[in-house]
């Protein structure tokens, strides 16, 4: 397919329909551009050709108007007559140019960014002001560290002809409400140091002396060993058992209403009860006939809670070879110096084979002694078995 230049006016590229020209061809049919070739009637048409039905094609202004001339028999099967040519819209030789991006100014430096140019993606970092002359003016900061010393931070002022004192003399000068405030500050915090003091004492006396008292109490169960067989002779029954040694392990006492127990030592002082119930070294032995008597301090570990042994409870005590239970006659308060309540026969209190605890009152204190007499009810041999009054307990 061949492209011609057209040489017609400017009005005259338009987009003209295929028309049918006459039968035979007409001076202006050479001058008519074509823009298809031109095939013969004989040939076959690439493209069809369009007969307009009703309104005859445009045509040139200059041009005289022509009568209707009559549709050919091969136009109406499709065929193209001879001279019969297909005008597309004409294109022209004059190109385009893409749209120019005008190229900014260059902006002066002031700060401010600066506008980018066709090929820049981020703005130029603009050059740095020159300095001014006030800011060559202010002194350079000094830094953290010098070498020198730092100058002194409280300023002096004239206070006479020869005198200086601190600008902040008038806040800092001894007054009579200076000395009541410090008073009250070292008061108040000398208080709340004693009042700590006093919680750490309470909590070491509450759990700390318990641990402690445990530890110990589980040191005395070993040095009973009454389950591990006698060697040598065996003693007669006749034969009085020998006092043990201050301090040793003499019998258990158990509390079954106060779910407690301990073992204990052979005396009462301070070393001796220090962890553990003492026996007072006149009184009788258990089971023996008299008064069986045992001292405690009044701490979370020992006989905090004597005072709920009431008249009826049962108290048991287990030796080497026998459980002896008693049972709560008698309870009562009585001053550190009535020591006559662990005498064989305790005033208010028939002879017999009997028990007395002591310990102090009221508790964390001891300007008076808890006292609580029992008497034997019952005799058992190890051998059977604990008694049922020990049942539940450990």
């Amino acid at each position: 397919m061949s492209r011609h230049r057209a040489h017609e006016p400017e009005d005259d590229e338009t987009t003209t329909f295929p028309r049918v020209a006459d039968a035979a061809p007409t001076a202006d049919a050479a001058s008519i551009t074509s823009v298809l070739p031109v095939f013969p009637a004989d040939a076959t048409t690439v493209l069809p050709v369009i007969t307009p039905a009703t309104a005859p094609p445009p045509s040139r202004p200059d041009a005289s108007p022509s009568p209707a001339a009559p549709v050919s028999p091969a136009a109406q099967f499709g065929q193209v007559a001879a001279d019969e040519t297909t005008q597309l819209p004409r294109i022209t030789d004059q190109t385009v140019p893409p749209p120019r991006i005008a190229r900014p100014a260059p902006a002066v430096a002031s700060g401010r960014a600066v506008a980018t140019d066709e090929t820049g993606l981020l703005g130029a970092i603009p050059p740095a002001p020159p300095p001014s002359a006030e800011d060559e003016a202010k002194p350079s900061p000094r830094p953290r560290w010098s070498g020198e010393p730092p100058p002194a931070p409280v300023k002096a002022i004239r206070a006479g002809e020869k005198n200086y004192r601190s600008i902040h003399s008038e806040y800092t000068r001894t007054t009579v409400g200076s000395v009541i405030r410090t008073t009250l500050r070292g008061t108040g915090e000398l208080m709340i140091t004693f009042g700590l003091v006093i919680l750490l004492f309470a909590g070491y006396e509450v759990w700390g002396k318990t641990a402690i008292v445990d530890a110990h109490q589980t040191e005395l169960e070993q040095q009973l060993n009454w389950d591990e067989p006698v060697v040598g002779p065996t003693p007669s029954a006749s034969a009085s058992p020998l006092a043990p040694l201050p301090g040793n392990a003499v019998a258990k006492l158990y509390l079954p209403t106060l779910k407690k127990h301990w073992v204990v030592v052979q005396g009462v002082t301070q070393k001796d009860i220090r962890f553990a119930p003492g026996h007072y070294p006149n009184s009788a032995m258990p089971g023996q006939k008299g008064n069986f008597s045992v001292a405690g301090h009044r701490n979370r570990a020992t006989f905090w809670n004597l005072d709920q042994l009431k008249p009826g409870d049962k108290m048991v005590v287990e030796t080497k070879t026998t459980f002896y239970v008693y049972e709560v006659v008698k309870q009562r308060i009585v001053l550190p110096t009535a020591v006559e309540v662990v005498r064989a026969v305790p005033p208010t209190m028939e002879a017999g084979k009997l028990i007395t605890l002591t310990t102090c009152n009221p508790k964390l204190d001891n300007y008076q002694r808890l006292i609580i007499h029992g008497k034997l009810v019952d005799e058992q041999p190890r051998s059977e078995g604990r008694p049922v009054e020990l049942a539940g307990m450990s």
